[in-house]
């Protein structure tokens, strides 16, 4: 699979799953916030509607793929992943 995903730590239920899935998943951390070109090492970033600006990323440029988990299952998230990340 090989897909590396970034995700805010409050999602475990998603990160767990991800995991189990064969994902590279890795918590986003606020430190990151101060080096935007840290974003460019994911596929995807999974973040929740309600932290839009967790790391700052209404400003922040990367190719990555941002994927809003709000309401989501870990299903429906990496079926989003595998969608928008081909």
């Amino acid at each position: 699979m090989g897909k590396r995903i970034g995700i805010e730590p409050a999602l475990t239920p998603i990160r767990d799953y991800l995991n189990e899935k064969g994902y590279d998943v890795i918590n986003l951390s606020h430190g990151m916030r101060k080096d935007s070109t840290n974003y460019n090492q994911f596929d995807a970033i999974v973040v929740t509607g309600m932290s839009d600006d967790f790391l700052g990323m209404e400003d922040t440029k990367t190719d990555a793929v941002i994927i809003d988990a709000s309401g989501l299952t870990p299903a429906e998230v990496e079926n989003q992943i595998k969608q928008r990340t081909r």
